[in-house]
């Protein structure tokens, strides 16, 4: 299994009524660090167009464990668990960078979509053969 980290320092504005951040914002902190992860493998946005699509969130779970708080610099850790047909399912682990304990876990399904219609389309080859290459290194 080949990780993936990246990090992020918390916003002022991404906070909630408790202080903490929003619920929500960790989404964007999931698709940030996949982006960046897909770039690191060679799979851009414009990339993946000319491959004639993008992945897109289709559901995600999250466990929330502890909170984030404004100014905390976060080592978002993502990894591709399966890649298979329209489906590529990733594992997150978020943490205050340099800390043990997880703040967040999740699982997220992305589907492979085509870029001109938005329906679901097999994977391309290229990144499906990228996927086994990583998983056997």
């Amino acid at each position: 299994m080949q990780t993936y980290t990246t990090q992020l320092r918390v916003r002022h504005y991404e906070m909630d009524a408790l202080g903490h951040v929003n619920n929500a914002v960790y989404q964007n902190y999931l698709e940030q660090a996949a982006i960046e992860h897909s770039e690191q493998l060679g799979f851009s946005l414009e990339q993946c167009r000319k491959l004639g699509g993008v992945f897109v969130m289709r559901r995600i779970a999250i466990d929330y464990l502890r909170p984030a708080v404004a100014g905390d610099t976060l080592a978002i850790t993502t990894w591709l668990q399966q890649m298979k047909g329209t489906r590529a399912i990733r594992f997150y682990e978020i943490r205050c960078l340099g800390e043990e304990d997880l703040l967040v876990t999740a699982e997220v399904l992305w589907v492979w979509v085509d870029s001109q219609t938005m329906r679901p389309k097999g994977i391309p080859k290229e990144i499906l053969e990228n996927f086994k290459q990583i998983q056997s290194s």
